[in-house]
């Protein structure tokens, strides 16, 4: 079968389609026949090295797909052949990659495709739509009621939480560029102010606090954020700044009983992944967070979509190969 595969860390061009021998699944697997795999920055950071985790061999690359089960291991009693499924946590912590034309995934770790959705805008949406529900699940524990602050709303992460946000009863007050003002409306911002610099300065004004406000680009200075956050309020990173420094009043921060939290999904526990999926397909079966611009191409072109993810030219445009264009 057909597989992207990498023989050594590097960059893009080290991927390449290559033949490789068909997985069975284990006892407690599922083989899978993808339909699609979606390309995200953390294939990227796993292909050049930059995070280090146990790999399957061959290092088959990715981690989102969805597809059809054709087998199922003698212990498995949760999925039958012909069962439509997702998965977005393969291909790393020593389980097999996502792009290839036939997939071994863990029972757990496979969640049902809701009937009537279109697998393309699925697979393009779990990861940024995983990220959104774990980090208000989890991290943030959000509240209905509590007012909740996305900074660069309008990019692929902070659409969802706009929506899962709204959906779970926040006020969910957004910034971005004044051309997105209409669509972070729509999705469920009840205010939208322009990101450019010094926007703080409105909700200052207003003297409006926040419980939760999470920087979905990093370039938001940490004490600005901690500036408007209520007493017990929590800023939540999902980036950091490309210096890598943030500087902030500490003896303000801790007076006033307020947490920063980090998030990376590849940290991400099965539990908190499979509770996701469950908020995740209910979002989707409700119409919710399939809204990504997406780009459709062939395995042939995955060292080409880790360049365009890198080097920014992706133009918003969710990337997802597929095994045959």
């Amino acid at each position: 079968m057909r597989a992207v595969v990498f023989d050594q860390f590097g960059a893009p061009d080290v991927l390449h389609v290559a033949t490789i021998d068909r997985p069975e699944p284990a006892a407690d697997e599922v083989l899978v026949k993808v339909k699609a795999v979606a390309v995200n920055h953390v294939d990227t950071f796993i292909r050049s090295g930059g995070f280090r985790t146990n790999l399957a061999t061959p290092h088959v690359a990715g981690r989102d797909l969805v597809g059809t089960v054709v087998a199922v291991g003698e212990h498995v009693q949760s999925w039958q052949v012909g069962d439509a499924v997702w998965a977005n946590s393969l291909g790393y912590d020593g389980r097999m990659g996502a792009t290839a034309e036939y997939v071994v995934v863990p029972a757990e770790r496979a969640y049902p495709l809701p009937a009537g959705i279109d697998p393309i805008q699925l697979v393009a949406s779990v990861h940024s739509a995983a990220t959104a529900t774990i980090v208000l699940q989890s991290v943030m524990q959000a509240q209905a009621g509590q007012r909740l602050l996305i900074e660069g709303a309008a990019g692929n992460v902070g659409r969802k939480l706009i929506q899962l946000g709204h959906q779970r009863g926040l006020t969910v007050v957004t910034t971005s560029a004044p051309r997105d003002f209409e669509r972070c409306q729509a999705l469920g911002s009840t205010q939208t102010v322009n990101y450019a610099a010094g926007f703080e300065s409105h909700f200052q004004l207003a003297d409006q606090r926040f419980d939760h406000i999470i920087d979905t680009s990093g370039k938001v200075a940490l004490a600005t954020n901690l500036g408007l956050l209520k007493q017990g309020g929590q800023v939540t990173l999902i980036t950091a700044p490309k210096t890598n420094q943030f500087t902030f009043p500490v003896r303000q921060f801790y007076t006033r009983q307020q947490r920063i939290s980090g998030f990376v999904i590849s940290h991400a526990t099965q539990d908190q992944l499979a509770t996701a999926a469950q908020w995740l397909n209910h979002a989707f079966a409700a119409g919710l967070l399939l809204d990504d611009q997406v780009s459709v191409q062939p395995f042939e072109a995955a060292a080409a979509c880790h360049a365009q993810l890198e080097q920014g030219q992706d133009h918003g445009q969710r990337l997802v190969l597929v095994p045959s264009k």
